[in-house]
């Protein structure tokens, strides 16, 4: 329980990008799906066309509306895709900013707490002092 509630700030914003990304994997399979569909009738036509069931002309309209179809799904998933992503981004910085307040609130919480102790509960504790080289680039705790 502890231990989810300390990688809270780090899993959240993650679980969110993961289900995110697993609606945009169902999304992109049913629009395949569909893409595939149209495919198979512009397959089905062209055999149709070939062995002489339809004439030049049907099979040209026919064609040109299935290749409108196709395109207009591509164009669809295209901008889907981009609102998912600035989605993705924009929650993804929600909750950035949100686990940013939650730790500050903590820094804070700490802070007060600090202040609240009473002297000796901090005696016991080790006393750091720093020491500084003469060449004043190491310095030891």
């Amino acid at each position: 329980m502890l231990k989810q509630l300390l990688l809270l700030p780090i899993m959240g914003p993650l679980n969110g990008v993961v289900w995110i990304a697993e609606q945009i994997q169902e999304r992109t399979n049913t629009e395949f799906d569909a893409q595939e569909n149209l495919h198979k009738q512009l397959l089905s036509l062209q055999l149709s066309f070939d062995i002489g069931e339809i004439s030049e002309e049907d099979f040209e309209i026919q064609e040109e509306e299935i290749l409108l179809k196709i395109q207009a799904l591509e164009e669809e998933a295209r901008l889907e895709l981009e609102a998912q992503q600035e989605e993705a981004r924009l929650e993804l910085e929600a909750q950035q900013e949100e686990t940013r307040l939650e730790l500050e609130a903590q820094q804070e919480q700490v802070r007060w707490l600090i202040t609240q102790a009473e002297p000796e509960e901090f005696e016991d504790q080790p006393q750091f002092t720093h020491i500084t080289d003469t060449h004043k680039h190491l310095v030891k705790l």
